[in-house]
């Protein structure tokens, strides 16, 4: 057994997530909610502490605001515990007054923090992926092959190649060459790896376990900027680079497309990935709210979570937020609903009077809207009788309040939809 109080673990904490827009407009992709009730965050500082690793430092540049609020609210240990969750934001310093220029600069610019955790290895994780994993596992195989520094990696789709870091390895799990998402087709017919015609190839997954050593020795001797396009195919001249496998389920929630299609297959019965794990949960912060009250409703694959209020609606196949308040003649279909950071005092739980002429527009739903293929962010306001649809896959634009990405109708936060609004293809 591995001995992981010997690991720390660095998170790394996104940088602009301009793919993400406009949920990235107020808030960093590890902040970004998923499955209605956690952040990204939580997913890679759950599995650090399902598998023994209690040294966790997140690096944050970009909006960060809300990222710090949730982990400083959320991931706090006992005084008798000696485990922490520490936020290492960029600054100035005396040697530098530069932003993180990238993955491996943004580790570099935190050396003395490392150095301070007095830790032989370096487990370097982002902060926007999908998955459970045991790191336990990864630290054995790496001190077992006495690497250098270990790469998870799992097999790739023929078409994702130009999405990851493709390697190729020898019978003992060495890697012996790296390419950083190839197109070429030579290229690619070279970095085979499996005999599966579906997946032949095996991808890296940016997670990087180093001996810390060997870290500071790469880092402060170059200016590498990235881990996957510099450190890790420079290090194959001269260090011990080996292939951890992972065959369970792992996402990249790089874009609004793969945030979408995500969250909405953990509506299903079928679900690729499940939250319903005693052994190795997920965590996040404690809410206290009450549970949903529903009235007369029709649901049929909704994840629905604590604190909403949903009056005489339809749902199908979507994903309904803390605080969501859906009130009468609502039609939701393939949607996500972040819900809301607060109830409005005088609003909440109810339906509004049909021939209410004040303008009001409260937080949540109003009454007889129909939504379908949306993303709703937090504390939106939607008001009566609106209707937003898809627009066909590949459409790309954005007005004063929504944006479509690919399709996909995005409304940003604490945006207010006036009464009867309109949003989809044209009626023509």
């Amino acid at each position: 057994m591995a001995s992981m109080d010997k690991v720390l673990a660095v998170i790394l904490g996104g940088g602009r997530g301009s793919r993400l827009l406009p949920l990235t407009l107020q808030r960093s992709k590890p902040a970004v909610p998923i499955a209605g009730k956690y952040r990204l965050i939580d997913i890679p500082i759950s599995n650090c502490i399902n598998s023994g690793i209690y040294k966790i430092a997140v690096l944050t540049q970009f909006n960060s605001v809300s990222l710090h609020r949730h982990i400083t609210r959320t991931y706090q240990f006992d005084t008798f515990h000696t485990g922490w969750v520490q936020i290492w934001a960029a600054e100035q310093t005396t040697l530098t007054a530069d932003w993180y220029q990238g993955t491996a600069d943004a580790v570099r610019k935190q050396l003395f923090e490392i150095k301070s955790a007095r830790t032989p290895y370096v487990l370097i994780l982002a902060g926007d992926h999908l998955y459970r994993m045991d790191y336990e596992k990864m630290t054995e195989f790496h001190i077992e092959n006495d690497a250098d520094i270990t790469v998870a990696v799992q097999p790739v789709h023929k078409n994702d190649a130009d999405r990851f870091g493709i390697l190729k390895r020898t019978e003992n799990y060495e890697i012996s060459r790296f390419a950083e998402k190839p197109t070429d087709p030579d290229v690619l017919a070279d970095m085979v790896s499996r005999d599966d015609p579906d997946y032949p190839f095996l991808g890296s997954m940016g997670i990087y376990l180093f001996k810390t050593e060997v870290l500071f020795d790469m880092l402060q001797k170059t200016d590498f900027e990235d881990f996957g396009k510099h450190v890790i195919p420079y290090a194959l001249e001269s260090r011990k680079v080996f292939g951890a496998d992972f065959t369970g389920y792992w996402e990249d929630i790089g874009t609004i497309r793969s945030f979408y299609d995500t969250n909405l297959a953990l509506a299903g019965p079928d679900s690729p990935f499940t939250f319903f794990d005693q052994t190795s949960p997920i965590y996040s912060r404690a809410r206290y709210l009450p549970g949903s009250t529903i009235e007369n409703c029709s649901m049929e694959r909704v994840l629905l979570t604590d604190g909403c209020c949903i009056h005489n609606a339809e749902i199908r196949h979507s994903v309904i937020g803390l605080r969501s308040q859906i009130r009468s003649g609502v039609r939701i279909v393939d949607t996500i609903m972040m819900g809301a950071d607060y109830y409005d005092r005088d609003s909440a739980c109810t339906d509004l009077e049909e021939d209410d002429s004040s303008g009001f527009v409260p937080l949540g739903i109003g009454n007889g809207t129909k939504i379908e293929g949306a993303i709703l962010d937090k504390n939106v306001r939607i008001g009566r009788g609106v209707t937003i649809l898809p627009f066909p896959r590949g459409t790309e634009f954005e007005s004063e309040l929504y944006y479509v990405r690919d399709g996909i109708v995005v409304i940003p936060k604490s945006t207010t939809l006036p009464n009867g609004m309109y949003i989809g293809p044209s009626h023509d």
